[in-house]
């Protein structure tokens, strides 16, 4: 089941909405001005409507301010998001652990020592495949996962994308959108259902192929193979 959402404190969310303000305005040059544009404007308008008819307008402007920076806010902080998680690593998988809705994100189920990933998503468009990195690498990744996902998720559909910038890739600006176009198959019992089975599938964690760092070895494991 997914875990309810905890309550947050009126000061706890603007400490949230001050930090996606400083992080928009480090990412984005045009956030600042687009701001002020979203408060003087309306704000010259309450102006002259006061002027003009009466006091009664002083509070609605300061209504249509805050709708408007917030506004300002939502398109420029999403825009400045996707920019700074575009070639990041595990990029996909924690915009899909942020999106709203019903989405059960198991980052990196299949990944390499090159940071090749292939994470993991269950909701009501069925099981979802997310891929990231080298898209050679990925690819079979990807085939992997497939075959081993599809003796066990029944009718469940299977989509799956390669994230990149390349033909035939997903650009990760277009990965929210693109997965809320997605038809629901599933109800909520056969996404928690489908869940269960899947937990127990992946709960067994996969070493990454290539070669295993020393800092990753385990103690005495090359002394053992010498005794062999």
């Amino acid at each position: 089941m997914a875990k309810p959402q905890e309550k947050v404190s009126f000061g706890q969310r603007l400490k949230q909405i001050g930090m996606v303000f400083k992080f928009t305005a480090k990412q984005d040059r045009w956030f600042a001005p687009l701001v002020a544009a979203a408060v003087l404007i309306p704000l010259a308008l309450t102006v002259v409507a006061v002027i003009l008819w009466s006091w009664i307008w002083l509070p609605i402007g300061i209504l249509f301010v805050l709708l408007a920076v917030l506004i300002v806010l939502n398109l420029r902080s999403n825009k400045a998001m996707m920019n700074a998680a575009e070639g990041q690593p595990g990029a996909a998988a924690q915009i899909m652990e942020n999106m709203r809705g019903d989405w059960r994100v198991t980052p990196a189920v299949s990944s390499t020592t090159q940071m090749d990933m292939v994470h993991l998503v269950i909701g009501r468009p069925g099981v979802i495949l997310l891929a990231e990195g080298n898209p050679q690498r990925v690819r079979g990744l990807l085939g992997q996962e497939k075959r081993r996902l599809s003796k066990v998720i029944g009718s469940a559909p299977l989509h799956d994308y390669v994230i990149g910038q390349d033909e035939g890739e997903l650009p990760i600006r277009k990965l929210r959108t693109t997965l809320l176009r997605l038809p629901r198959a599933l109800s909520g019992k056969d996404v928690n259902s489908l869940d269960k089975r899947l937990k127990a599938l992946t709960a067994r964690p996969q070493m990454p192929k290539g070669a295993i760092p020393k800092n990753m070895r385990p103690p005495g494991a090359f002394r053992q193979s010498r005794g062999r």
